[in-house]
């Protein structure tokens, strides 16, 4: 029987910001390792975008030879202590798992947790085997989050000079402003980036490529050889229904980026407070949704609402994640599509209007679609409302790099081997895809430091 994650109780940790989940301890990892079938024809490995060699890492850890496992989990995943809390396992490596099939698959991304923090703690995971040596040669990586941290990790370990870029002022992406400080420590996501600068990355903050630099820039007089663009997606979407310039309606990107990076939620000792009303909708249900509802949990907010137009069923927000939110007293109100945010006199969130809604036939996701039933509508009394709907790409670059190819929604375009139209400018992650998981941005990152390499051997006769 999988061993089941220590955490702190809901009615505790709903009123702090620190690790919801407490970690294995090493006997209980071992006995977790030891349910592993070690197949021959691993189909867990299949699952994993980065491929890491799930079956060999997790007999280190029955053999309890941890420093071996933190350099099998190192060779394929660079960021493995934030893999193995926030991927969503339970569609990838762990969906694929034998054990699966008629009882709980392996607790794959626990044990990956658990090794790397195993390994940080005994300072035993900076893995500095097999690199090669310094070429000289200047490769720019733009963005900070998990798609540029693996580029840049991959091709500093592959001899290239790197740089990379950040608009804000720490790098992590949404590492670091996205995902809360209960679910992801921060100070393990800059663990992370140290490590980077000790294979020799260089990182420039507070520097917006197409303001600072352009694409052009880099690849002319700043030398640079080839680019890396992964700036992800963060432009955050409205519904646009009245009343979303409310004061008290926060975009998700705004709220969390606030609380997170800014350290809201250490006012006063941090200098950036943020508006959390006592009764609180959140739309959307997705992770951001089930994020930015905990966090407003966490601030102060008596009452706390999920709305969102389909069933419970089919949210796309983890299982796990939806199951801590209710757990801490966040309340779902399914079948809900609003439709009007209300105010008053003074420009402040009063309500917000929804309308009931039932399930139709399956659009072209899949999912069923929501229906709106006719003279449903109702008001929930609240004072904030977050949207958590999604995002899109921020068109910065596009504007500042007209023969930078996007499609419709402003995604760039990219061939096989995620070259953009831009000889020598690659692209990957979010910014290619929409947004999508960690894990699926960093096997982009992998793919794009592959595909540099090669371009640049061609280019360059080395």
């Amino acid at each position: 029987m999988r061993n089941p994650m220590p955490e702190q109780p809901a009615d505790v940790r709903n009123h702090n910001f620190e690790e919801v989940a407490l970690g294995y301890p090493e006997d209980v990892a071992v006995d977790e390792a030891q349910r592993c079938l070690n197949c021959k024809n691993p189909q867990c490995v299949k699952g994993c975008p980065v491929n890491v060699d799930i079956p060999q890492f997790i007999h280190a850890v029955t053999e309890r030879d941890f420093d071996g496992a933190i350099h099998i989990l190192k060779n394929k995943n660079s960021l493995p202590a934030v893999c193995g809390r926030v991927c969503p396992q339970e569609n990838q490596c762990e969906k694929h798992c034998i054990l699966g099939i008629k009882g709980e698959p392996v607790a794959i991304g626990r044990l990956e947790r658990f090794v790397a923090d195993r390994a940080r703690e005994a300072g035993t995971d900076i893995v500095k085997e097999g690199l090669a040596p310094k070429n000289g040669i200047k490769v720019a990586v733009v963005g900070g989050g998990p798609s540029c941290l693996t580029a840049a990790g991959d091709l500093a370990k592959l001899g290239y000079d790197v740089t990379l870029f950040e608009a804000l002022h720490k790098v992590g992406g949404v590492l670091m402003y996205g995902i809360p400080e209960f679910r992801l420590p921060k100070a393990i996501v800059q663990h992370e980036i140290q490590q980077l600068k000790e294979l020799g990355v260089k990182i420039m903050t507070d520097v917006v490529i197409g303001r600072t630099f352009t694409l052009h820039e880099l690849l002319g007089e700043e030398g640079f050889q080839a680019v890396y663009v992964g700036t992800g997606a963060g432009l955050p979407h409205f519904m646009r229904i009245p009343g979303e310039a409310l004061n008290g309606v926060y975009a998700a990107n705004e709220f969390l980026t606030r609380v997170n990076l800014m350290g809201a939620w250490k006012f006063p000792k941090m200098a950036t407070p943020v508006y959390v009303g006592k009764n609180v909708a959140v739309v959307g249900a997705g992770n951001v949704a089930m994020d930015a509802a905990r966090t407003a949990k966490r601030l102060g907010a008596e009452n706390v609402y999920v709305v969102y137009r389909r069933s419970e069923a089919e949210m796309p927000a983890r299982k796990e994640e939806i199951a801590h939110a209710k757990a801490e007293g966040i309340e779902l109100h399914m079948l809900n599509n609003p439709v009007k945010i209300l105010g008053n006199e003074e420009g402040w969130v009063t309500g917000i209007e929804c309308v009931r809604t039932e399930l139709g036939e399956p659009d072209a996701s899949g999912r069923r679609s929501p229906v709106e039933i006719p003279g449903s509508n109702h008001v929930f009394d609240v004072d904030m409302v977050v949207m958590a709907i999604g995002q899109g790409p921020n068109p910065l670059l596009k504007h500042t790099t007209p023969d930078l190819v996007t499609n419709r929604k402003g995604l760039i375009t990219v061939d096989e081997k995620e070259e953009t139209f831009i000889p020598g400018v690659f692209a990957g992650g979010d910014i290619v895809t929409g947004a999508a998981t960690v894990i699926s941005a960093m096997g982009a990152g992998k793919k794009a430091a592959r595909e540099i390499d090669a371009y640049l051997k061609e280019k360059l006769g080395k």
